[in-house]
């Protein structure tokens, strides 16, 4: 009997509709009986290809042109979501499919505020993660450059983000407030200990 390691076969991109499936039986043996987020930073499998998987800027996932409705199908494939030099995968063990993210992979979809002698922000993802804002889970925003319009966006784990929804983004305003960075006035939150920065504090007062 050869003891030569097998290739997985690549997925074949918008061709086969039990494709998502097979991987999807695939993730559950690998992370069968075991606790927790998979350790996907321990995974370096091999490249296998791309799979017509797109996760849209408001966070539903689409395969092959078709909303996945399967909220459970939806978070599996999430436990398993790698970001590599700006691309973003699904792994196993043994394999490595590309897929398409439009924006951030999460959506930020509400917030807790607990106070433990400092201000923490703890927000919660559209497939039910949840992240502390802070050192390590930085929040950041991003402005358009021809309108100007602020994009906020959360730390989850591991370089994946949360794009913080509108609701929560304008509950963050709320709460915020001034503080000087670097020599400029800002307005922003604090989480942690930690102050992110917003938009300038001119802007808050045109």
């Amino acid at each position: 009997m050869s003891s030569e390691k097998k290739t997985p076969n690549p997925p074949q991109s918008g061709s086969d509709p039990g494709a998502a499936d097979n991987f999807a039986r695939a993730v559950k043996q690998a992370t069968k009986g075991k606790k927790g987020l998979p350790p996907v930073h321990l995974w370096d499998p091999p490249f296998c290809g791309d799979l017509d998987i797109r996760i849209a800027r408001n966070g539903q996932w689409w395969y092959l042109g078709t909303p996945i409705g399967r909220l459970e199908l939806v978070n599996l494939f999430a436990s398993v979501l790698k970001i590599e030099d700006g691309k973003y995968f699904l792994v196993t063990p043994v394999e490595k499919i590309g897929i398409t993210v439009d924006d951030a992979p999460f959506v930020a979809v509400d917030f807790k505020i607990e106070a433990n002698g400092t201000q923490n922000l703890v927000f919660e993802t559209n497939v039910g993660d949840e992240t502390l804002a802070g050192p390590d889970n930085p929040i950041r925003v991003v402005r358009d450059p021809e309108t100007g319009e602020p994009s906020p966006y959360v730390h989850v784990r591991r370089g994946l983000e949360a794009l913080i929804d509108r609701k929560s983004f304008y509950r963050l305003v709320d709460i915020g407030e001034n503080r000087d960075v670097d020599g400029e006035r800002w307005f922003g939150v604090r989480s942690c200990g930690e102050f992110f920065p917003i938009i300038p504090s001119v802007e808050m007062e045109v």
